[in-house]
């Protein structure tokens, strides 16, 4: 039984730093589960303690990757409505159009449109949208930054847990 939870810890590890990269994956949860599966063989006996610390920070991530860039745009001198075009950007990001991009190139460049229209519609100058465009672009580097740091972090405690 060992066996089996091991392999789905490294399952899960290689699912979660995939899904810090890939869209549509949330990285950080499968990352966590990793290490939960592979507290459940015998190699390993993290305390409860680490297992929810690690499930709250997982859980941290993942809405922050939604938020970062919201927050980059509005750091980088986007308006409420860069803001909101952003947020729109990211759920169309999400949910996918019949037309334009998806995938992660969808998951970039969305939020950054978004951000540049929002800007553009209420009445700021082409180079001031661009910076905030630029913001939300800032952010989803960021939010994938962590993600992959997660990912990376919970695939080196199963792997020291392993050997």
């Amino acid at each position: 039984m060992s066996t089996f939870w091991i392999i789905l810890a490294i399952i899960m590890i290689l699912v979660g730093l995939l899904g810090s990269v890939v869209p549509g994956l949330a990285g950080p949860p499968f990352s966590w589960l990793g290490l939960l599966f592979v507290n459940f063989s015998n190699a390993v006996d993290y305390s409860l303690t680490f297992i929810l610390i690690t499930a709250a920070v997982a859980a941290i991530i993942t809405v922050m990757d939604y938020v970062i860039p919201s927050l980059s745009t509005k750091h980088h001198g986007g308006s409420k409505a860069g803001v909101w075009g952003c947020n729109i950007g990211l759920v169309i990001s999400i949910v996918g159009l019949p037309f334009g991009p998806t995938g992660l190139l969808g998951v970039v460049l969305w939020p950054f449109v978004g951000a540049l229209v929002g800007e553009l519609l209420s009445g700021k100058q082409k180079r001031e949208a661009l910076r905030a465009a630029w913001g939300a672009f800032l952010g989803f580097l960021a939010g994938t930054g962590l993600k992959l740091a997660y990912g990376i972090f919970a695939a080196i405690f199963v792997i020291k847990g392993l050997f």
